[in-house]
């Protein structure tokens, strides 16, 4: 089910609330130093501290759907932010995460994995960010209503 199929008070205006509010929460994490890209890089920080993840995102285009060892890490990964609690979103323009990461987790001659990025608060901060607030409820909303890891476009802009 995606954004739009939920219906009722999640209109386009609110898809594109939330769109804003990951963007935000992308671009502050990335300036705060809390952002882990890519799935072998986040596996190992869930590995060592998944209590330091606030927000866990899935990100494909549509060649991605055909890719099964990418399609198992997702189900590994969502299983485990499940089991522990950490948000989790889907979104479906890789595109759109590298021009807002801006190079975020580059090596020089590497082309950045943005099929997994995880937003990290360490527990001495004191980190409040509205955007960040505003996903955490719309993935709450969404799992009242056994969405369990909702998907959002982050359209061009």
């Amino acid at each position: 089910m995606t954004f739009e199929e939920l219906g009722g008070d999640y209109s386009i205006e609110r898809m594109d609330s939330v769109s804003k509010a990951v963007e935000e929460v992308l671009r502050s994490a990335i300036l705060q130093g809390c952002i882990t890209v890519g799935v072998y890089e986040a596996a190992k920080s869930l590995n060592v501290n998944p209590d330091n993840v606030v927000l866990c995102i899935l990100a494909t285009d549509d060649d991605d759907v055909k890719d099964v060892a990418l399609q198992i890490h997702f189900t590994l990964i969502q299983a485990f932010c499940c089991e522990n609690d950490i948000n989790i979103l889907r979104v479906n323009n890789t595109r759109r995460l590298a021009h807002i990461l801006g190079g975020a987790g580059k090596h020089a001659s590497e082309q950045m994995d943005l099929h997994c990025i995880l937003v990290t608060v360490p527990h001495a901060s004191a980190w409040k960010n509205t955007a960040l607030g505003k996903v955490n409820r719309f993935c709450r909303e969404c799992r009242c209503m056994d969405q369990w890891v909702p998907c959002i476009n982050l359209p061009e802009r």
